[in-house]
């Protein structure tokens, strides 16, 4: 392998001390006891061990923490969660023509055989869920599972020991994979409001190239229900390797939606995210970039449409830590209504890092009088010799714009509708599978509520 691997951010079990053994928060253990209550065997036992030891002496987050200032997840703390099992039967989702048989779907964090389709697939790369996998295969996966920078963040430790099964991606050295990975999480709802905590893995090996989209939905033409999706995803690239990465958030209206997304990057590589978050009363997307060798490139595309009382929360962090690298990070938000996006995004300039170019820049359209946006981008520079940029906007829809539309024939209505597709464009254009930005654009022209005040 060509990847270096740092020890695990998460203490064993042996040197958490006693005091640090005792359940600070009532809540946070009996979610721990939920996701807990099915057991494993060997090194993943052990794993998932280390990390409830490490929950046991953690508090759910509150809003006088600076990271989680905007979050309140009081609402969260209201709701019982239970764990349970996924219903197969009769569940509609996209199924992208380009990765119609490179597929593993997830139902309430279970791998569905049925759902799935990986038989349109080179040699060289394996698709698989954990479980799946062969002794060999285990034993590698071991190497890279919860060794990410940030394991020891209450919802990811929480994550961590939980596992029981996994979404696994490995493309081996110098393997080129034209089809895209497509990775599927449907939550379904049951009698009592659930909990499902997904997993995914993705280790590019060096002088690889892989294209993947993650997707979190919930079960179509059913009610709406309250759930929570707790999703950790951890990606490797190698020397040279190259990571496209697709991430798509639309979640029921009454869900929970904390995700955590750790990269990575090694000496020359290539990673590209693209985050469209839609759905979930409240989510949360925590995006994490550790650059680990010398002249890596990052490209971070995010989008956030909310309206109604949405709360949406993104943070990211891009740790430049070697010289010549370059990222560039453009994240728009929507909001309508009564909904509140939140956006904070850190680069990390060392000493180190000489000759870095960073660029950042969050673009923010209100669509109504009570919407609501904060923002706060940040540089954190010590190296004397870079080229960094970031800033923030905030505007609103322009009276002369639509009056302009509306004297060539179209009514106020279309015309912001055509406004607001436009400004969102910018970032689902980007997205280098032409089905899955045909369904987002569908998507956003018929929000109907982004239309009205």
């Amino acid at each position: 392998m060509n990847i270096q691997v740092s020890p695990s951010p998460i203490p064993n079990s042996n040197a958490v001390s006693l005091t640090s053994m005792l359940d600070r928060d009532d809540y946070l253990t009996g979610l721990l006891n939920q996701v807990t209550a099915t057991k494993t065997e060997g090194w993943l036992q052990e794993l998932r061990q280390s990390a409830a030891n490490w929950v046991r002496h953690s508090i759910i987050p509150t809003t006088r923490e600076e990271e989680w200032r905007f979050t309140d997840l009081s609402s969260l703390r209201k709701v019982q969660f239970n764990v349970e099992a996924g219903n197969f039967a009769s569940l509609e989702f996209d199924i992208l023509p380009e990765a119609a048989n490179s597929r593993l779907v997830f139902v309430n964090g279970v791998f569905a055989p049925e759902l799935s389709a990986v038989s349109d697939l080179p040699s060289g790369i394996v698709v698989s869920n954990l479980a799946a996998l062969s002794a060999v295969e285990q034993q590698a996966v071991q190497q890279y599972l919860a060794q990410a920078e940030g394991a020891q963040e209450v919802f990811t430790a929480l994550n961590t020991a939980g596992i029981s099964d996994a979404a696994v991606v490995w493309v081996k050295k110098n393997v080129v994979v034209e089809t895209p990975i497509h990775l599927v999480f449907i939550s379904v709802v049951g009698e009592t409001a659930t909990i499902s905590q997904p997993r995914c893995l993705v280790v590019a090996e060096s002088g690889s190239q892989v294209s993947l989209v993650e997707d979190y939905t919930n079960r179509r033409g059913t009610e709406e229900g309250v759930y929570l999706t707790n999703a950790v995803t951890e990606i490797w690239v190698g020397d040279n390797a190259e990571v496209s990465h697709t991430r798509v958030e639309q979640e029921g209206a009454e869900a929970f939606h904390i995700g955590k997304t750790a990269i990575a990057q090694a000496r020359d590589s290539r990673y590209t995210c693209h985050a469209i978050t839609l759905g979930a009363k409240l989510s949360r997307h925590n995006l994490e970039i550790l650059q680990t060798g010398e002249q890596t490139q990052t490209t971070l595309n995010g989008l956030t449409i909310i309206s109604g009382k949405q709360l949406s929360d993104t943070h990211s962090a891009i740790a430049l830590n070697y010289p010549h690298g370059t990222s560039d990070q453009l994240h728009k938000c929507i909001v309508g209504d009564r909904a509140h996006a939140v956006f904070n995004g850190k680069v990390f300039v060392p000493k180190l890092a000489q000759l870095t170019n960073a660029s950042q820049l969050n673009r923010n359209l209100l669509l109504s009088s009570k919407a609501r946006v904060d923002t706060k981008p940040q540089l954190e520079i010590t190296a004397d010799n870079v080229k960094c940029a970031h800033g923030a906007t905030v505007s609103q829809l322009e009276d002369d714009e639509i009056f302009y539309l509306q004297s060539r024939g179209i009514d106020e209505n279309d015309a912001r509708k055509l406004l607001i597709n436009a400004f969102a464009a910018e970032v689902i254009n980007q997205i280098p599978i032409p089905s899955l930005r045909e369904i987002l654009l569908n998507t956003v022209n018929n929000l109907k509520s982004l239309t009205n005040e």
